[in-house]
């Protein structure tokens, strides 16, 4: 069993240029301990995601870093001209030396896509033709593409991958239509929900995959999850509420604005754990908790959340070090199910 890391890069209080430090030092303790990649957030306009422009920060993660592999999760691909977003996917996974993983999305915020002048309704047919054009560029050597919103016109592909034919691709799972087209189209995924929500994503993807790839090794099946580690309960329990509250602060931000509230989310720590979307406590406690969920969802590869909220460094080193000494060694040990 690999593990990674979620990073949504959310507001803290602390000046922007020592907030932007000090998520790379904990990201060099993440490729000191061996996880598996670093999968960033893209937002706009909101606390909840301060690296709007995350190739911009992946690319000082790769002069940071040697092994974790390194990827936003995802490009929201309507807000991007594709053959810009081309030559920057080459350049990020040359300047990493093949380490770059490619998330692809349309953008699930609404309010976000509004501020770019995109109605939510439109965004999945541009995130499609985006895509294709995406991955055309990186594997010819002359981009051509007439389709309803995008055109060019020989354009030669000067910049090329480092992996070919392409970095890998990742996709946000949240139904099962997603989960037919991710397991055709040999893409890795991660969701955020429920084990139980989860397994029959993860069962639908097998499925396909199964029929389509006729035993060919499987891409990742991903879940992500809050997690607080720490000496006892009570201590893991203490830096988690206060810290899930300003997450979640900032998640809902754009929507408490509009007047709206995403119903779908855990409001506070305790919700969050009674669902299982969040595991806080001593190393033997997390350690049990992420083995029953590897279990009971069926995932191939468990996706961390160790820093968030108002953490600070100190607190947030405290708790990855836990982790890293007392739980990962256990759970890198585990055999995926099907995987």
């Amino acid at each position: 069993m690999e593990l990674g890391i979620f990073d949504h890069l959310d507001r803290r209080e602390v000046a922007l240029d020592e907030f932007y430090e000090s998520r790379l030092r904990l990201l060099e303790k993440y490729d000191a301990a061996g996880f598996y990649s670093y999968h960033l957030a893209e937002h706009h306009a909101t606390p909840l995601g301060l690296a709007p422009v995350p190739g911009i920060f992946l690319a000082a993660a790769t002069q940071r870093t040697r092994r974790i592999r390194l990827g936003p999760c995802v490009y929201c691909l309507p807000l991007y001209d594709p053959l810009r977003l081309i030559e920057e996917i080459c350049m990020l996974d040359q300047l990493s030396r093949g380490r770059f993983e490619f998330g692809v999305g349309r953008g699930i915020v609404p309010y976000e896509m509004a501020y770019f002048n995109l109605h939510h309704l439109e965004t999945e047919e541009i995130y499609r033709e985006a895509l294709e054009v995406i991955l055309q560029g990186l594997t010819s050597d002359v981009l051509e593409h007439r389709g309803p919103r995008y055109t060019y016109r020989k354009v030669p592909m000067i910049l090329r991958p480092f992996q070919r034919p392409h970095p890998p691709l990742w996709y946000g799972l949240g139904h099962l239509a997603g989960a037919e087209w991710a397991a055709i189209n040999a893409v890795h995924v991660i969701t955020n929900n429920t084990c139980e929500a989860s397994r029959p994503l993860f069962e639908r993807y097998r499925d396909v995959w199964q029929r389509k790839h006729d035993g060919a090794p499987m891409p990742k099946l991903g879940m992500s999850r809050h997690i607080i580690v720490a000496p006892s309960d009570a201590a893991a329990e203490a830096l988690a509420r206060p810290n899930y509250a300003v997450w979640y602060a900032n998640l809902t931000k754009l929507w408490r604005d509009f007047g709206a509230l995403p119903i779908r989310f855990a409001r506070d720590f305790d919700e969050a754990r009674q669902r299982g979307i969040a595991i806080a406590g001593t190393p033997a406690r997390v350690r049990e908790e992420i083995e029953r969920q590897i279990d009971a969802s069926g995932c191939t590869y468990f996706v961390c959340r160790l820093m968030f909220g108002n953490m600070s460094e100190p607190e947030a080193s405290a708790a990855i070090d836990l982790f890293t000494a007392e739980v990962m060694p256990h759970l890198t040990k585990l055999v995926p199910a099907g995987g």
